[in-house]
């Protein structure tokens, strides 16, 4: 990966990660609001979620096929094209008149964000020297995990007080800052890496430990995003129905994830991914199984969500440090081959947790997803 910046703004790294909060806002803020979307556009619970579904499918699938027929471009006009892709999609969201044009909607919101986050991971270590490029991309990918922590808090928020709509206002208006940070801070020169062939893009598969951690970051995080993305529906019994007590379960988990997901990086530097990665899911599935036990009161909802996100994020960056091991020459490679996982592990969640909605109740989603933890924790260990 070559450059051809003279002196870029320390500022530049950053507005990157700002840009994947925006982005990301936008994702994990949908769970807070389908209460919202089902009842003003008539569509079941488990209907709405399929628009997180939609998203998250758009992004795994699409996004690289974008981020191909972009590979000779420079990295900023990359940027700004995605980011105006995303902000379109919003606003056509928060106008649409129907459930149909708001997954539309949704879809091209989503190929502007899968365009914009493996990119801004690219232009990032492109931006600083070889030594500091894992912390450059390790910033950029911190922006979702901010998304988590404050975006999708504030616009659930939002959506209970103004509507829903609001709330997608609020997102397109991150992307307008995101839109006027690339512009000001990100330098105009910075060279698009050498295209690699498909055969080189997917060489790192052929080796049967980089599946084996890519499958648990699959099957993992789609036992993560399956209370997650109807946390709505599974802690209707605490909230009342309450936006304002949603989305300070939202807050406190997105706190609670991002101390987990930093304090598990450190631990991985001392004892390894693998074993931060095993830990991680057996205490994910410990959180998982009482979930069922703890929807009916707020106090009790609120120790859940602290206990579950002390280990649903601490995946995270283990996962990454794994692959990275694994195959440091082709780190930005894995790293975007896990972030594709990651959105079908999203998107599988909308499908499986709208069948469990309508099979059992959303109540018992928390079963669900704990043997889907218990899977990936058998899978992780094979390693």
């Amino acid at each position: 990966m070559t450059s051809t910046v003279d002196t870029p703004s320390r500022w530049a790294v950053p507005v990157l990660g700002f840009g994947t909060f925006a982005v990301g806002t936008c994702e994990f803020v949908l769970a807070g609001v389908l209460p919202q979307l089902s009842d003003t556009l008539g569509v079941s619970m488990s209907t709405a979620g399929q628009v997180v579904t939609a998203f998250a499918l758009t992004c795994a699938l699409v996004a690289p096929l974008l981020v191909a027929a972009t590979a000779g471009w420079r990295r900023r006009p990359v940027l700004l094209l995605a980011v105006a892709v995303y902000l379109i999609g919003n606003i056509a969201t928060a106008v649409a008149p129907s459930f149909p044009l708001v997954l539309a909607a949704q879809v091209v919101a989503a190929a502007g964000a899968g365009l914009f986050v493996p990119t801004a991971a690219v232009t990032a270590s492109a931006l600083v020297p070889e030594d500091r490029r894992g912390r450059a991309i390790a910033a950029v990918t911190t922006g979702f995990t901010a998304a988590t922590a404050l975006g999708a808090p504030l616009g659930t928020a939002l959506g209970a007080v103004s509507g829903w709509r609001m709330t997608m206002w609020f997102v397109a208006g991150l992307a307008v800052l995101g839109l006027l940070g690339v512009l000001r801070l990100v330098p105009a020169d910075v060279a698009a890496p050498t295209p690699e062939s498909l055969r080189a893009r997917f060489a790192p598969l052929a080796d049967r430990r980089v599946l084996v951690v890519l499958a648990t970051t699959l099957i993992g995080f789609t036992a993560v995003y399956l209370p997650y993305t109807y946390i709505a529906a599974v802690f209707a019994p605490a909230t009342a129905g309450s936006g304002i007590r949603l989305a300070v379960l939202m807050f406190l988990l997105g706190v609670i994830g991002t101390i987990g997901n930093f304090a598990a990086g450190g631990l991985a530097d001392r004892i390894g991914g693998r074993k931060v990665v095993a830990l991680a899911l057996a205490w994910l599935v410990v959180s998982l199984l009482v979930l069922p036990l703890t929807t009916g009161s707020f106090g009790l909802a609120t120790t859940e969500i602290v206990f579950f996100g002390i280990a649903a994020f601490a995946i995270t960056t283990p996962q990454q440090h794994r692959l990275i091991t694994l195959s440091p020459g082709s780190a930005s490679v894995l790293v975007s081959l896990n972030a594709a996982i990651l959105y079908l592990a999203i998107a599988a969640s909308g499908i499986i947790g709208a069948i469990g909605i309508e099979w059992a109740g959303a109540q018992y989603l928390g079963f669900i997803a704990a043997a889907l933890a218990a899977v990936a924790l058998l899978l992780s260990l094979r390693d």
